[in-house]
This record gives structure tokens, sequence and C-alpha cells, in this order.
């Protein structure tokens, strides 16, 4: 009951605070004002969901990227960032700093919200 309320819910995480992500860590650019970071696996039915949710999301904003990554091929990173579950959504300001996280996967609306953290003009 208790993974059925928090599913897909971007929260802070107090372990995610002073993380940050480059280019490097996650195979890609980073947006210019926002990134969203998916972890997903092969068969995960809700990680095809969630790129489709966050491509929208992305082509909505301008300045935001959305990058995926292969959790099973990452395992260093996906143990560094405590991933536990496929989908995992990270919420990157343009520095990289992750400012909202998701596992499960994530209403659209949550996650223009948690831009709206993300993004400075």
């Amino acid at each position: 009951m208790l993974r059925t309320c928090r599913d897909g819910r971007l929260t802070v995480r107090g372990r995610d605070v002073g993380t940050r992500l480059g280019a490097a860590e996650v195979g890609a650019e980073l947006g210019r004002r926002a990134t969203l970071v998916q972890f997903s696996s092969a068969f995960c039915q809700p990680c095809r969901a969630t790129r489709r949710t966050l491509a929208e999301v992305a082509g909505m904003v301008d300045g935001v990227a959305h990058v995926e990554i292969d959790a099973e091929a990452h395992l260093g990173l996906v143990r560094t960032l405590a991933i536990r579950r496929t989908p995992t959504v990270l919420v990157l300001d343009a520095d990289g700093a992750v400012v909202r996280r998701a596992a499960g996967q994530p209403r659209k609306a949550d996650v223009i919200a948690a831009l709206g953290d993300a993004v400075r003009d």
C-alpha cells in the first residue's frame, strides 16, 4: 500500500542534496535549463510510458533535455545514486544538481511542476 501511494511521486531526498551529474555520468549533454534523467531496464513496461511522458515534457519546455540510461549497463552509477527500481527519474537543474527524484512512473503534471524547481530564468 505504501509503495502504491509513493509510486511516481517526485520528492526531494536528503541523500540527493549536493549530488551533481555531468555529461560524462549521464552519457549525453545536459539541457541548457534542466535535464530529465530516466533509469530504465529492457523489459520494464512503466519505463516505456515514462519515456513517452518525459520526451513530451522535454519537447514542451525550451532548454530541457531527456536522457534515458540503461540501468543494467550502468550499475556503478545505479549504486552510487541508490537507484532501487526502474523507472527512476531524476530532475537536474542547469548545473546538474539533483532537484527531485521519482521511483516509478511519474504523472506528466508532476514532472512539469518539478521542472519549476529546477528551471531558473
